[in-house]
């Protein structure tokens, strides 16, 4: 009981100080925590906010980037508009939504991908958690091709079975990929997020690590592993 209570009281710490710095989510200052410890976005990097809504993470971008800069946030729900940020309405892991993606960059590369997305739950926990690293796997299976050498990417993840099998399968693309808990994150949330630095492209290939982690699963004799929600929704407390 008092652990809940200590993290309600810190939620509503963090909730009080985005509103007093005009950001429009607690989770704002998970990003500017990541930013701080590792310094993922530069000025004038073009950077693609995946599951922006309501586009806390797009201010503090905005904010990295500069006027030389550009942000562009991509939810199913629609944001306020921020100035010096386009917003795209749709699924991330649709074609549709990809080629708006692509056109808003007009189609040069990306300097740093953010991405703080939820998968639509189904309250089975074994299952939730395949479909969150399936979703993981298919926005960087979208977006890597369209990550520039030297890029950075940042996901949310959530602890449990199959995280090292991601890890392993996103390491190679890489020169470092650390696990990172920011201080803003819940003390009782499995969350942790996955900071990539130093985009190493020339070890791109055509295999799909969508497909490489279904295959772990596979061997696991886990039967579960259809894109059963590939569209997402992002957590309320954001």
């Amino acid at each position: 009981m008092a652990d809940r209570w200590a993290d309600s009281h810190r939620r509503d710490a963090w909730r009080k100080m985005a509103k007093n710095s005009g950001y429009r989510a607690r989770s704002a200052f998970k990003l500017l925590q990541i930013q701080d410890r590792f310094g993922v976005i530069r000025k004038g990097d073009l950077v693609l906010d995946v599951g922006a809504h309501p586009g806390g993470w797009s201010q503090v971008s905005v904010e990295c980037v500069g006027e030389n800069g550009k942000v562009v946030g991509v939810d199913l729900e629609p944001c306020e508009p921020i100035e010096f940020c386009t917003f795209i309405v749709g699924d991330i892991t649709e074609d549709e939504t990809q080629e708006k993606v692509i056109e808003a960059f007009s189609g040069s590369m990306i300097n740093s991908i953010v991405s703080d997305i939820s998968p639509n739950l189904t309250g089975n926990w074994s299952m939730d958690q395949i479909i969150s690293l399936q979703l993981v796997a298919s926005v960087f299976d979208f977006s890597l091709p369209l990550l520039c050498p030297g890029g950075n990417f940042v996901t949310k993840i959530f602890q449990g079975e199959g995280i090292e099998n991601l890890i392993n399968l996103i390491k190679p693309y890489f020169s470092s990929v650390k696990r990172y808990s920011p201080d803003a994150s819940r003390n009782s949330s499995s969350e942790v997020y996955l900071v990539c630095k130093n985009h190493l492209p020339w070890k791109n290939s055509k295999t799909s690590i969508l497909s490489n982690l279904n295959s772990f699963y596979k061997e696991d004799g886990e039967e579960k592993t259809e894109k059963a929600a590939m569209g997402f929704r992002l957590h309320k407390a954001k």
